[in-house]
């Protein structure tokens, strides 16, 4: 769904206009926030002509090299970063700071756009600027990533007792450590992207001052979130080893099992291979209970296994 919104001060409240009509009503010195979401070609074209800036292509906010992640000129300030959905794909977003006006250009709704939305109409004095709104929305992002970890370490523990639980192991319990071990990379990926953002801005020479201990805080933050991550991480190689553990036991009781059947069956084919023999002289082929004998030695041996088993504890 395309969508563009512009967010402007009028007095002491923070309104959205969704035309660009609106730009040339507005005076620049209102503008705080310009929204991009999956519009034409056309329309960027045209905020590029008006706040004189480039918006970057989807090809160029997919670059991964820190060059290439965070810009800053004289007067402006371009940053790339990715964003986490809830289905844990991620979404690039732009972000150019001009004259105190965000851009932002980005192509799915993201929740973390919609909670600042909500916190511009609460409280509005807390975005006097493009900067402010910057701020706010990686503060919101961070927190949303941590909510991820939070949700992700529940399923954790969840698994882990599934695990101590069960009776036997199934495979689908290491798919499941699998996809976690990718949940937690992604996050982890997520934050150290935010993370080189941040300290960006930190070293930027025109951030308002007081945003410096917000930035801070998310710094601080962010490091928190790393020590999470780790732990996750942890958690998952050790129920993997356990998984691998219980696996190797399960393993080793079938062959225990097939071992001791394979004995069992050793003595009984033994007499009977000897009474199989073609030996002119064998008396027990003529006997009337020879048939018998033979039957009842098979018994006996196994019968002998059974009890150096039992002496042994091996059963």
């Amino acid at each position: 769904m395309s969508e563009l919104r512009i967010f402007f001060k009028d007095q002491e409240k923070i309104k959205v206009a969704r035309t660009l009509t609106a730009l040339k009503e507005l005076d620049k010195k209102d503008i705080i926030w310009i929204d991009l979401l999956d519009v034409s070609d056309k329309t960027e074209d045209t905020l590029e002509g008006f706040l004189k800036i480039d918006i970057q292509e989807d090809e160029e906010m997919e670059e991964i090299e820190m060059s290439s992640r965070y810009i800053q000129t004289d007067d402006s300030i371009v940053a790339n970063s990715n964003f986490l959905r809830d289905n844990f794909e991620v979404e690039p977003v732009n972000f150019i700071v001009k004259n105190n006006i965000l851009v932002t250009t980005r192509d799915v709704e993201l929740g973390s756009f919609s909670d600042t939305f909500k916190k511009m109409y609460v409280n509005a004095r807390n975005f006097p600027t493009g900067f402010h709104v910057l701020v706010s929305l990686m503060e919101t992002r961070v927190e949303r990533d941590a909510d991820l970890i939070e949700d992700t370490t529940d399923l954790i523990t969840a698994l882990s007792k599934e695990i101590n639980a069960s009776d036997h192991v199934d495979e689908d319990v290491l798919i499941q450590i699998k996809d976690l071990q990718e949940k937690v990379t992604i996050i982890r990926q997520n934050i150290m992207d935010k993370q080189r953002v941040i300290s960006n801005l930190l070293k930027c020479d025109f951030i308002p001052d007081d945003l410096q201990p917000r930035l801070t805080m998310i710094i601080k933050d962010i490091n928190s979130l790393f020590d999470y991550t780790r732990f996750g991480f942890d958690r998952l190689d050790y129920l993997q080893d356990t998984f691998l553990g219980l696996v190797n036991i399960e393993q080793n009781k079938i062959i225990k099992i097939f071992t001791i059947v394979n004995i069992l069956f050793l003595p009984p084919t033994l007499v009977a291979s000897m009474y199989g023999m073609n030996f002119d002289f064998m008396p027990e082929l003529h006997w009337t209970y020879g048939y018998l004998f033979a039957l009842g030695l098979m018994f006996l041996f196994t019968l002998l296994v059974l009890l150096i088993f039992r002496l042994k504890k091996l059963l």
